[in-house]
């Protein structure tokens, strides 16, 4: 795999976020998520096989496979070379450990779509954006001979990686005041389950200048608007609900903060944290004005890198427990899997990741036509959304593993009726 592979260790520890992905993943579930961009002729896998094997040399904390050992799971080198796959229909399904070489990702193509789909032990989604930036540049000046200025966000593949990539950034930021991590449980959207290995996908385009203009109007910004606008159609899927207890529990949105915009770090591991904003039913209707109100001050409360710290750091005095860090592999397993369905999925309702608005080099924003991010469906939640923006249009992506599409259908209706434009499509006839 070339000179790079050749100076990275051996085996690493996982990052303290990636500890929880082995213990609460199972045999039809593994935290996956998948950006993908779409470009202007169809793509040649020869020249896209190629472009992995250079673009996964800069990128060595993607060439490593999961093992466990008697006190906690470690990444090991990989030596042999991935390969690309064809798309299907069903993306961010579970990844198996032993699938493509032991790697924990996926580069797929279809048509005019090159998209890497991840498990989140390998890296969250601002990694998992530069190594596809970094690819898809690859690719292209392979297939056209262009050439695409690199920076932080795409990598010049023939530099060597720094050290500080490879960085547990958790560790070396937290500090010694924690925050308690416990939270009400939260509503859950229920209905027919799919069949096995069946994620049903819908994604809107949305025109990000008339999304910023109603936005602004509301005086928050599109994630805000966006959150609240996704928490009042849960509770209109709520209020159908027959059983008091169920029709009063809060309902709260998961919202991933990237913890790099507060730290100076260069990791392309994990390095993200996650807030819940949301309502409480029980005290009566929000209108929209209100919604967003409690979100705003909510994400300006609790978005703070002070409180952001104070959470990331409880996970940190909990991995140095000597209890913890004597217990064997199993007796830790059983721990996380309590902990990720306590203070995970319970406390939300959903989840929405908004990766942002994307700008790509002007050699390169020739080719792409499109950028495209989905979340895989929690493990106990049933419905997950992701957004990105790419040349003015935002694309909104829900993800569920039930039949019924109400949530969609409600929140797009929401946006039509603020005279905001959307273009549904989906992964199955309706």
């Amino acid at each position: 795999m070339g000179r790079f592979f050749k100076t990275k260790s051996k085996w690493i520890k996982l990052d303290n976020a990636a500890k929880i992905y082995p213990a609460a993943m199972s045999r039809s579930w593994a935290s996956i998520f998948r950006l993908s961009a779409t470009l202007t002729e169809n793509v040649d896998p020869d020249i896209l096989n190629r472009a992995l094997k250079i673009t996964l040399k800069r990128f060595p904390s993607f060439g490593y496979r999961l093992r466990s050992g008697f006190f906690w799971n470690f990444l090991e080198q990989i030596t042999a070379d991935p390969v690309v796959q064809k798309d299907v229909s069903n993306p961010c399904l579970r990844m198996r450990l032993n699938e493509n070489g032991g790697y924990m990702f996926r580069v797929r193509y279809f048509g005019r779509r090159i998209a890497v789909e991840i498990f989140h032990v390998l890296t969250d989604g601002t990694g998992g954006l530069i190594f596809l930036k970094t690819l898809v540049a690859e690719y292209l000046t392979l297939k056209y001979g262009v050439e695409i200025p690199r920076d932080n966000e795409i990598f010049d593949v023939s530099s060597p990686p720094d050290p500080l990539e490879l960085e547990d950034s958790f560790l070396r930021y937290s500090r010694k005041a924690t925050a308690s991590r416990v939270e009400d449980a939260s509503y859950k959207i229920t209905g027919t389950p799919e069949r096995t290995n069946t994620i049903n996908i819908i994604t809107g385009q949305i025109p990000v200048d008339v999304l910023r203009k109603v936005s602004k109007k509301y005086n928050c910004s599109i994630t805000e608007f966006l959150t609240a606008l996704l928490i009042l159609s849960v509770r209109q899927i709520q209020q159908k609900e027959i059983n008091l207890r169920k029709r009063n529990r809060p309902i709260k949105v998961s919202i991933p903060i990237n913890l790099r915009k507060f730290y100076p770090t260069k990791t392309l591991r994990n390095f993200s944290s996650f807030i819940n904003p949301g309502i409480q039913p029980i005290y009566g209707e929000y209108s929209l004005e209100e919604t967003i109100s409690a979100v705003k001050h909510f994400l300006g409360l609790e978005g703070t890198e002070k409180m952001l710290n104070a959470r990331m750091s409880a996970n940190v005095v909990s991995e140095q427990n000597i209890f913890i860090r004597l217990a064997p592999l199993f007796i830790k397993n059983s721990v996380l899997k309590i902990a990720y369905r306590s203070i995970g999925d319970r406390t939300s309702s959903t989840t929405l990741s908004n990766m942002g608005n994307q700008m790509l080099p002007s050699p390169m924003n020739k080719y792409v036509t499109r950028m495209d991010f989905v979340l895989g469906v929690p493990k106990y939640n049933s419905v997950s959304c992701g957004c990105i923006s790419y040349n003015n249009n935002l694309c909104l992506t829900f993800s569920r593993n039930i039949v019924e599409a109400e949530l969609e259908r409600i929140f797009f209706r929401k946006l039509v009726n603020l005279d905001i434009p959307v273009e549904v499509e989906s992964n199955r006839r309706y």
